[in-house]
């Protein structure tokens, strides 16, 4: 099967173009200002796409779907999370594996594969979490790396006593990470100090969700950064923030970098477009917008925004984690620190970027690009077969409608959480067809692809690397 784009205007990380696209296959082989279709195969399929842009398949570099969270796992299941991401656009995700303290790592990434080979639509790949990193999980990491191609390995510098990880072991495992030339992703805070701070406040009585981001102040994120950056210039591997949540923690971060640290920054579209105000909705309406980090202030969009367009922050994520907010979100209303945390995203991300970024004239097309696509796929070794419009990628495309205007409606999500982060919001642009691997997957907001139809992604270093 072969598949002709025509008429489109092809954007990418560096450039802008009028071009036509052909696949055959799964794979990208020809790219000119006019391809005839006489001189093609009678069975290619041919796409008009005048009027609209043509981007490569978006990458979600950080995705939860099978995610337990005290007793409960997110709603969503690879299925229902990937047909959500390729009806927005996303035809690769990344998502975390998130073992508990007593879980083998060996076991818990073989649980999270079956499950993506047994559901997902999209391709993926994952990262590891680490908690455990005693002799036999120091031993499986190896194997891992080694001969099931794990390239990246998730901490928790938060969540005291669950997932965080001791600097022993966090020295050990940057160690080993820098040995193995893998990545290491991290979530930034000071896990004793939102400890203490969280029992304070529920102490006192404040056990909403509003009180969930005077828990987790901008300070503990910032300090997180610093910690993590000092273990990596003492080590030299290679690190990943995760869902920065304001302009201090990446101001930290660059100033590592310019001191020769190896650090990439990431942001989630919800810390982009929400402010610390939707958690303090009355009526427990606050705790569909409790996550961690949490909601800032409304001056942070213009900060993240303008690191986005500088390039200082690289990626483009959703920290995508659904729970529902009937029988989930509701087990804290005693207490915020038993909200599940998380605000669904994989399906609105790129229509989120392109309306509150790109229309709203905070960068421009092809930032868009590098930092929902081509930069996630340089950073994890997916490039130039991912993130890329090139003779030799996959043949993973995007048309997308810029005049496409209706407003964000949880009527129109295929995930299976039961509200919508962003109802009401202003939407500006939809992906009118995604194409996954050379064939057509989704077709304006709705699956068309076959079930189970993504497929792992190998990921190597020597071909791809962040710019």
């Amino acid at each position: 099967m072969s598949i002709l784009i025509k008429n489109g205007r092809v954007i990418t990380s560096s450039e802008d173009r009028m071009v036509d696209v052909y696949a055959d296959s799964e794979t990208i082989t020809r790219i000119e200002e006019n391809i005839d279709p006489s001189t093609l195969p009678d069975d290619t399929q041919i796409i008009d796409a005048r009027n609209r842009y043509v981007f490569p398949g978006f990458i979600d570099p950080h995705v939860h779907i099978h995610l337990p969270f005290m007793g409960t796992n997110a709603i969503d299941d690879h299925e229902s999370a990937t047909k959500a991401a390729l009806a927005g656009g996303t035809t690769s995700i990344i998502e975390m594996i998130c073992p508990g303290p007593d879980d083998e790592p060996a076991a818990a990434y073989g649980q999270w594969s079956e499950l993506a080979k047994a559901g997902a639509c999209c391709d993926w790949s994952f990262h590891l979490g680490i908690v455990r990193f005693d002799d036999l999980a120091q031993r499986q990491v190896r194997d891992l790396v080694e001969h099931h191609g794990v390239r990246s390995f998730k901490i928790f510098l938060a969540y005291k006593g669950a997932l965080d990880i001791s600097d022993e072991n966090l020295f050990k495992l940057m160690r080993l990470a820098k040995e193995l030339d893998i990545v290491i992703t991290a979530h930034c805070e000071n896990a004793e100090a939102v400890d203490a701070m969280q029992q304070a406040l529920v102490s006192e009585g404040k056990s909403g969700p509003e009180w969930h981001e005077p828990s987790r102040p901008r300070s503990v994120e910032v300090d997180g950064v610093n910690h993590l950056c000092t273990f990596a210039e003492l080590t030299g591997a290679r690190i990943y923030i995760v869902h920065t949540s304001c302009g201090d923690a990446v101001a930290r971060a660059m100033a590592a970098q310019a001191a020769g640290v190896d650090v990439i920054v990431e942001s989630v579209v919800p810390h982009l477009v929400l402010d610390s105000s939707w958690a303090q909705r009355g009526d427990f309406e606050g705790a569909k917008y409790v996550m961690s980090p949490p909601l800032r202030d409304p001056e942070e969009h213009d900060r993240l925004w303008e690191a986005i367009e500088s390039r200082h922050v690289s990626t483009i994520g959703t920290d995508h984690a659904p729970f529902n907010f009937i029988g989930q979100k509701d087990m804290g209303r005693d207490a915020f620190t038993r909200i599940p945390n998380g605000i669904p995203s994989i399906q609105e991300r790129v229509d989120l970027v392109h309306t509150y970024g790109v229309c709203a004239g905070r960068i421009d097309l092809q930032t868009m690009v590098n930092s929902c696509s081509t930069q996630a796929a340089r950073t994890f070794g997916m490039y130039p077969r991912k993130g890329e419009i090139a003779i030799g990628s996959d043949a993973d495309l995007v048309i997308y409608d810029p005049t496409h205007e209706t407003p964000f409606c949880e009527s129109d999500s295929l995930s299976r959480v039961d509200y919508c982060g962003y109802e009401g919001m202003e939407r500006r642009g939809r992906a009118e067809v995604v194409v996954l691997r050379g064939r057509v997957v989704a077709r304006e907001g709705q699956y068309v692809g076959d079930d189970a139809g993504g497929r792992e992604i190998q990921r190597d270093f020597s071909t791809s690397a962040p710019s």
